[in-house]
């Protein structure tokens, strides 16, 4: 009988000899492409979605896709064929092992052990079934004032989430009606396939693997028990935080399963540019306009610092155009150092002159010409 386990490669489309980068891209793109975002009310894109972030769970890990790559080749995985190549009964593998003894109960790093277990039935085995499983984490991107991202502060970001409906408390029924135990998989939320002394389970296609089903379902939720909402949450943006860093709330991502805790919030921290300053490191940049007569005479002019303060900078006589002073101490702080702010001078040129100018010009002009 061929093997109707799930071949984890096959659901990302990638090879068995795929680098991790090459895993994560193909994850994301089938996310974005499955996400219940995007097919709102479609169990089969949510199912597929639940397949696909299984699948990238076991094989981002590398250490629980080392234990998978050995189950499927001493399982007889490796190119979906059986177990061994001999049905149960027929000279092959004891019940509930593979050649050699080996048994998917003696890998237990990352819970392997019981997510296999659970797929399979050997010789009548039941096997061991893993308890509540943690929430997904949420990976989002939040856009940050540059002020902010360089003194601190707080923002909020809108997350969509999975939250239990409101209106059936999240058992799926109408309200005022019951739900009732699933007639298909009498309540154990799982169906097996297979003949003989070998067996695949999967989640039950009526109950969606919750082993109740509701007759009269909620209209809110369509009998799903759950709906999509955008919940805001609060965080606190470190100093000098990095364009492209990631930060992690603990807790505040997707609802675990049974009581088990959600999963964790990543940020991507996205910094807006900002029309005066630019960063370098712990350093900032800025550029100010001056006139040729300061650039000439020599001035005294007050620049505005990332921090808000107004620092006086003097422009000594005979300055030229991109000219760069150092303010000392006013850049960004991060980890006991701090940077500095560097300001260049932009010398403008008008477009327009009266007459006295005019004359002014024409005389340093005629000044110029005489010593050449």
């Amino acid at each position: 009988m061929a093997n109707q386990t799930k071949d984890f490669y096959r659901i990302l489309g990638v090879a068995e000899s795929a680098t991790a980068d090459e895993i994560k891209k193909s994850y994301r793109k089938l996310a974005k492409q499955y996400h219940p975002d995007a097919h709102p009310n479609d169990n089969a894109a949510a199912e597929k979605f639940k397949e696909i972030s299984e699948a990238y769970s076991i094989l981002s890990d590398d250490t629980k896709r080392k234990q998978y790559d050995q189950m499927r080749k001493y399982g007889g995985l490796t190119g979906m064929g059986g177990f061994g190549g001999r049905a149960p009964g027929a000279g092959g593998p004891q019940a509930g092992g593979a050649p050699g003894g080996f048994s998917f109960d003696d890998l237990e790093v990352g819970g392997l052990g019981d997510i296999f277990g659970s797929l399979f039935d050997f010789g009548g085995r039941r096997g061991r079934r893993s308890g509540p499983q943690r929430g997904e984490n949420i990976e989002s991107t939040v856009e940050v004032p540059f002020a902010t991202a360089v003194r601190g502060g707080r923002v909020t970001v809108n997350v969509t989430v999975t939250e239990p409906c409101p209106t059936c408390g999240g058992s799926g029924a109408k309200p005022g009606t019951q739900v009732i135990t699933c007639p298909e998989c009498k309540g154990s939320g799982q169906i097996a396939f297979g003949q003989g002394g070998f067996a695949v389970k999967r989640p039950c296609p009526n109950c969606m693997g919750k082993g109740k089903v509701a007759p009269d379902p909620c209209a809110t939720c369509n009998g799903q028990g759950q709906v999509r909402r955008q919940r805001p949450v609060q965080v606190n943006i470190p100093a000098g935080v990095d364009n492209g860093s990631t930060i992690r709330l603990s807790g505040q991502g997707e609802p675990g399963e049974g009581g088990a805790p959600p999963g964790d919030l990543l940020l991507t921290i996205r910094v807006a540019p900002d029309r005066f300053f630019s960063r370098d490191g712990l350093d900032i940049n800025a550029t100010v306009p001056i006139n040729i007569a300061q650039a000439v005479l020599g001035s005294k002019m007050s620049v505005r610092t990332v921090e808000g303060k107004k620092v006086v900078l003097k422009i000594p006589p005979g300055t030229q155009p991109g000219t760069r002073f150092r303010i000392p101490g006013q850049g960004v702080e991060k980890g006991g150092r701090r940077g500095d702010q560097y300001v260049r001078v932009q010398v403008t040129i008008p477009e327009k002159l009266d007459e006295n100018q005019r004359a002014l010009f024409e005389q340093l002009a005629e000044a110029a010409d005489l010593k050449h």
